[in-house]
């Protein structure tokens, strides 16, 4: 039977009995208002692990000032009874004041380009957030495999960094994107789009295959690619481009010819206030 915790230190030494035990375990993290991407993550662990723990925490640490930390939403009644659906064997859900008591002042930072282009450029101190908290439910949870989402491919990106030169004891799985039938990425913010909003995002997507079949045809400028996304997107009224980007799959790094590599399409667009994301790998 699942359980709830919420205390650090019982979470922990539930974690310790289970490693003691020779289980293997498997981590979730997640902000919680669970969608079909989520349970997708859940499933790939439960099946590849013998003990299953989905962390559910909104990090006040990851969001900078004016974004929509207030507004993000939540439902813990309804994420516990699709993860109880789900067979998950525990659910971690602490408070902020406990993950980050009064007078806290340590932190883990990825440095360097990867964290400052994309999401890092429009949200400061964004992925030093992402990567202390992700330090702490790893120390706590103790995983041997940890399931993320390719929907955040810089995320993913920036953790695989962290935990490959920090010599972290975990195997980071990436699962591919869950996507809408009409091709928008499922997000927790989803929910946040009005009915015309909701419309025009689909444009993400076709964005991004239009731009694959466009490299596919031999079109290897990558100003040019990406203006044709860019002329996609804007052309919808909601629509506020962030980034458009185009970098190496592998490590972010820059790309100035499509040539011969895996390379990865990713941008941010806002719809309203609802900042989305998306991506999608091609090889060239």
């Amino acid at each position: 039977m699942m359980k709830t915790f919420t205390n650090i230190k019982d979470m922990q030494d539930k974690c310790k009995a289970w490693k003691a035990e020779g289980r293997r375990i498997g981590l979730v993290p997640t902000m919680g208002y669970l969608h079909a991407g989520h349970l997708s993550l859940v499933r790939k662990a439960r099946q590849e692990c013998d003990i299953v723990i989905i962390s559910i925490f909104v990090n006040p640490i990851q969001f900078g000032q004016g974004e929509d930390f207030e507004e993000y939403p939540r439902d813990i009644k309804r994420d516990l009874e699709l993860l109880e659906a789900e067979q998950a064997d525990a659910v971690f859900a602490p408070s902020s004041r406990d993950m980050y008591p009064e007078g806290y002042s340590t932190f883990v930072e990825v440095e360097g380009s990867i964290t400052k282009k994309l999401c890092g450029a429009s949200r400061p101190g964004h992925f030093k957030g992402v990567t202390t908290v992700v330090s702490k439910l790893f120390l706590i949870c103790q995983p041997d495999k940890a399931y993320f989402g390719q929907k955040d491919a810089q995320q993913v990106t920036v953790i695989e960094k962290m935990v490959r030169e920090l010599n972290f004891p975990v195997n980071i799985v990436r699962c591919p994107i869950i996507r809408e039938a009409d091709g928008l990425a499922l997000s927790s913010r989803n929910v946040n789009l009005n009915s015309e909003q909701r419309q025009q995002a689909a444009v993400l997507n076709q964005a991004l295959k239009a731009a694959a079949r466009e490299i596919e045809a031999g079109q290897r400028d990558v100003e040019t690619v990406k203006q044709g996304m860019r002329k996609l997107i804007s052309a919808q009224p909601q629509a506020t481009i962030d980034y458009i980007e185009i970098n190496r799959a592998e490590d972010l790094g820059e790309v100035k010819n499509l040539s011969g590599e895996k390379i990865i399409m990713a941008l941010a667009v806002k719809f309203g206030n609802t900042r989305l994301i998306d991506n999608l790998i091609v090889e060239v």
